[in-house]
C-alpha cells in the first residue's frame, strides 16, 4: 500500500490550492479515504473524509464550506480542493487509508 500526495505549495490568503493523493497497492474504490494535516508544534488533525463512492463526505468544522474532497476511482486518485485559504491552514497535509499515511505535502498560506 502506498499513498503519494502532491500539489502543495505557497498560496496567498483567500487563495486556492488543490492537493492530490495517488493510491496504489489496494482496491482503492472499496474504501473510505481521509485527509489530515499537521501544523508546526501541533498534533495531526482530521480535515475530512470521503466514502468509497464519493457520495458522502465529512469535514472538520475549521474547513467546512472552504474545502472539498473528491475522488476518481478509475484513476485511484483522491483530491482536496482548498479555497479561501487562511494562514492557519498552513500545515503538512496527509492522505490516509487504514493505518497507512502518505509522506505529506506542505501547504503554506502567507502573503
Amino acid at each position: 500500500v502506498q499513498l503519494v500526495e502532491s500539489g502543495g505549495g505557497l498560496a496567498q490568503p483567500a487563495g486556492s490550492l488543490r492537493l492530490s493523493c495517488a493510491a496504489t497497492g489496494f482496491t482503492f474504490s472499496n474504501h473510505v479515504m481521509g485527509w489530515f494535516r499537521q501544523a508546526p508544534g501541533k498534533e495531526r488533525e482530521f480535515v475530512g473524509s470521503i466514502s468509497w463512492s464519493g457520495g458522502t463526505t465529512y469535514y472538520a468544522d475549521s474547513v467546512k464550506g472552504r474545502f472539498t474532497i473528491s475522488r476518481e476511482n478509475a484513476k485511484n486518485m483522491m483530491y482536496l480542493q482548498m479555497t479561501r485559504l487562511k494562514p492557519e491552514d498552513t500545515a503538512v497535509y496527509y492522505c490516509k487509508f487504514g493505518s497507512t499515511w502518505g509522506q505529506g505535502t506542505q501547504v503554506t498560506v502567507s502573503s
